[in-house]
């Protein structure tokens, strides 16, 4: 079940929030488990029992240790063993199969195992909390009901934000509920929708539409690069706002997730900005154990190189997300080396640096950023070299030709939209402006409208981080 359907929003969402206030207060926890775990299986029924054979291994592990301290170091080992494996067998058994066929030329059959939708995040979010038990940050849960509750709570299940147990921790025992908390949450949800099915999904068909064009053309290369750099922003930060919204309308405090990512001056801003959950996972328990920064240059650029490739093999088993992930690496390494300084900033703010220096500093970023998403989205290699050399003119296409100034046309109003509505020039203005508050509720259930209209009588609608 995805957030953007109507099965979701107006059968599921609603009966679940009735369950969940008619109950009393210090007994939410369980009606709240009872419909995560309906949503999680709602599409493929058997996953959702090893999501809470994941749950009770991991709590049980978190209470040894807690309290038999003197083997503590062996039940860590044992639960991100577990996890990892688990992982590994689910997402990338066969991805390693594969690629030893070719290398030993040998015949090993595939496995050919389905893929739990969201086992990368709920994975991370488990380790997290053994982690974080071992280090003494947070006591081990003794509540199973509590502890899967955290876990396995729909609203950021299946594509985050990655929350940590010690931020939601207090919540799981005591929440506060309020009307201005209920309408904060239900409005950050509606926008977060309108972003996913107003805008991502029309992004998508554009991409889509490019893939099957007869007539390809550089701008319409740069078209589609951009197309789907915007889309998969505004399809994962409109999840993370739908999140977000539900958690708040739950009593629930998540992280931010984005915050304008495509308005930063470096790559090292950008990753502050975008997916900040798991940026700031792979930060605590990768890259600061391996030693961050605080050894060797030579160090420092092997722990950077390491959580890059782990952070691109986390998105998927596939060679282009690796590629992805040492290309931002590349990029990350050159602005701790001497990048930074030759744009104006040596860290995240350019300050008061000149115009020019801004503005290349932004165009950098862009630049930069739509490129990666090339290889992100890439099937093949031989489809990210295409699509390449397609954007640079090589192969004799055309700058511009008829049907690229057809869908070019067809879709002016959507990447003008999106490019907008990607920083944070709306809410400045309805920040600022009293009277656009006022007609909120007109917009809100405007956008409602819109969205049902899309949701009954269109049919393309992915989420593309699902599938991590």
């Amino acid at each position: 079940m995805i957030f953007s359907s109507i099965t979701f929003l107006y059968y599921f969402l609603p009966i679940a929030i009735i369950a969940y206030f008619v109950t009393p207060a210090a007994y939410r926890n369980m009606p709240l488990l009872l419909v995560s775990l309906v949503f999680y299986a709602w599409g493929e029924p058997k996953i959702v029992f090893y999501m809470i054979l994941t749950i009770v291994v991991n709590y049980v592990l978190g209470l040894f240790i807690e309290t038999k301290s003197e083997y503590k170091k062996l039940w860590l080992l044992i639960s991100v063993v577990f996890c990892l494996g688990s992982l590994g067998y689910f997402k990338y058994a066969d991805f390693f199969i594969e690629n030893i066929n070719v290398v030993t030329g040998l015949s090993v059959p595939l496995l050919k195992v389905g893929l739990p939708v969201g086992i990368s995040f709920y994975t991370f979010q488990i380790m997290s909390y053994t982690i974080d038990v071992y280090r003494g940050r947070v006591k081990a849960q003794k509540s199973l009901l509590k502890l899967a509750t955290y876990i396995a709570m729909f609203p950021q299940l299946i594509a985050g934000p990655i929350v940590r147990y010690q931020d939601v921790e207090l919540q799981l025992d005591c929440r506060k509920y309020d009307i201005d908390r209920f309408s904060i949450g239900i409005r950050r949800f509606v926008y977060g929708l309108a972003k996913k099915v107003l805008i991502a999904n029309v992004l998508g068909e554009l991409c889509a539409d490019f893939r099957m064009a007869e007539e390809a053309s550089v701008v319409f290369y740069w078209m589609y690069a951009i197309s789907f750099g915007l889309q998969i922003y505004f399809d994962f930060s409109g999840y993370s706002d739908m999140a977000i919204g539900l958690g708040k309308v739950l009593g629930f405090d998540f992280m931010e997730n984005f915050n304008y990512p495509f308005i930063s001056k470096s790559i090292t801003e950008f990753w502050r900005r975008w997916h900040i959950s798991l940026g700031n996972w792979f930060r605590d328990y990768v890259y600061i154990p391996l030693g961050g920064s605080k050894g060797t240059p030579a160090r420092t650029y092997f722990n950077i190189l390491v959580v890059w490739m782990l952070t691109g093999f986390w998105h998927g088993a596939e060679w282009n997300f690796i590629l992805w992930g040492i290309y931002f690496a590349v990029l990350l390494l050159a602005e701790k080396k001497f990048l930074l300084g030759l744009l104006g900033s040596n860290d995240v703010e350019v300050g008061g640096r000149n115009l020019v220096r801004n503005v290349t500093s932004h165009a950098y970023v862009i630049f930069a950023t739509t490129i990666s998403f090339v290889i992100f989205n890439g099937e093949n290699l031989t489809q990210i070299v295409a699509d390449l050399s397609g954007m640079f003119g090589l192969g004799g296409l055309p700058l511009l030709n008829t049907e690229t100034i057809y869908y070019l046309q067809n879709y002016a109003l959507v990447l003008v939209m999106a490019v907008i509505g990607a920083t944070p020039a709306v809410k400045n203005v309805v920040i600022r402006d009293e009277k656009l508050k006022v007609l909120e509720p007109v917009v809100l259930l405007v956008l409602m409208i819109l969205i049902t209209a899309y949701l009954i009588d269109g049919s393309f609608n992915p989420f593309l981080y699902f599938r991590f």
